[in-house]
């Protein structure tokens, strides 16, 4: 399951995405009024963002956070790995933070490896084959 810090980068990210091309920055406060996120996480969820190069923060009067590359570029799997780390529900598969399971006996006949394996590959497919774009259209396509 996400966590509620993922779920809030997500909605501050749509909300972003939904600003016409060309908009000002949006201040912190509408970010947060909008997306209905408490402000104090807000504040550390879009430094993190901004650190990783998904947004662009300006300061000043008419400061605030604008996507860094246009919506269609910016996957929900890039969102999510920011905020959680590896997609991965087990160590074992993890392409960004691979260790083996402790109480593995072997990897290479480790059932649950094969189907976390799968899992992951899938999952990965649907969020990074999904952009801020795609969210936000009126009708969101199977992927």
């Amino acid at each position: 399951m996400l966590t509620q810090r993922s779920r809030y980068a997500l909605r501050s990210m749509l909300f972003l995405a939904r600003a016409p091309a060309g908009s000002p920055p949006i201040p912190m406060t509408r970010i947060a009024a909008e997306a209905t996120v408490p402000r104090k996480f807000l504040e550390l969820i879009l430094a993190d963002l901004r650190d990783a190069q998904l947004l662009h923060s300006y300061r000043g009067k008419m400061g605030g956070y604008v996507l860094a590359r246009p919506a269609h570029l910016i996957s929900l799997g890039e969102i999510i790995r920011v905020i959680e780390g590896p997609l991965a529900l087990v160590p074992c598969v993890s392409r960004t933070a691979y260790r083996p399971c402790n109480d593995c006996k072997s990897e290479i006949d480790c059932e649950i490896r094969h189907a976390m394996m799968r899992v992951r590959d899938e999952t990965a497919r649907i969020l990074d084959g999904t952009s801020l774009a795609d969210a936000t259209a009126d009708k969101l396509a199977a992927a």
